[in-house]
């Protein structure tokens, strides 16, 4: 068996035995310009590092990339992504100044949950607002940004494991957008102790009672887990 991840020209390959990884480098380099570049190590703006114990992905350098972007690389760090009481709506403050800056910082936010799961309820909380984004918001996207200043070498860490069922979690908070009045729910999907797949998303549609709520997120992981 062979796992091929592919994105334009860059490539990781994995297989079962190295007699079917070469066999398989060798058919490739037939008809394209290849080079081995051995253990990974690098891939997309994630840093791969091996260890005893498994692996450990981190976006360390792109997260830095991000905070000087938004000139912000002495800034002072936050104990938490998000404040948990105030909810952000569409209509309060004033509009933000530079709207183009909001956009680009939270859509490479987006990209840094591909390793930093614990950002990804804030993350989506500020993509919301990309179309209109308020003072409100960017103090919100800040607050994001300087807790990742004080988490600079989280990432996420991969273990060996004997464990191959899928275990799923999730929550709901109902009627928590105090625009449109819509749920917003979360689930992580484990195989043994690794954590595989993670989202935080608003729901489509209205749900009448917490109940519906919880169901909407229920289906949504279990879709996920159906797939994987």
């Amino acid at each position: 068996m062979a796992y091929i991840l592919l994105y334009v020209d860059d490539i990781i390959l994995t297989a079962s035995s190295d007699e079917l990884h070469k066999s398989i480098i060798t058919l490739l380099s037939s008809e394209f310009a290849m080079k081995d570049l051995g253990q990974l190590s690098y891939f997309l703006d994630i840093i791969v590092t091996h260890n005893a114990g498994g692996l450990f992905l981190s976006q360390k350098k792109y997260a830095m990339e991000i905070i000087d972007r938004a000139g912000m690389s002495s800034c002072k760090s936050s104990p938490t992504p998000v404040d948990t009481k105030p909810k952000l709506s569409a209509t309060s403050s004033t509009p933000f100044e530079d709207p183009t800056l909001y956009r680009i910082l939270a859509r490479a936010l987006q990209y840094l949950t591909f390793t930093r799961f614990d950002i990804t309820y804030a993350v989506q909380q500020v993509c919301l607002f990309m179309h209109d984004p308020k003072d409100e918001h960017m103090q919100a996207l800040k607050c994001i940004l300087r807790y990742i200043q004080g988490t600079i070498d989280h990432g996420l860490h991969l273990y060996p494991s004997s464990i191959s069922t899928l275990v799923s979690y999730i929550d709901a908070d109902w009627g928590g957008c105090p625009g449109t009045r819509r749920s917003t729910s979360g689930y992580w999907v484990f195989v043994g102790d690794n954590l595989i797949s993670w989202s935080a998303k608003r729901h489509a549609t209205l749900s009448r009672s917490s109940v519906e709520a919880e169901y909407r997120g229920v289906a949504n992981v279990v879709l996920e887990s159906c797939w994987l």
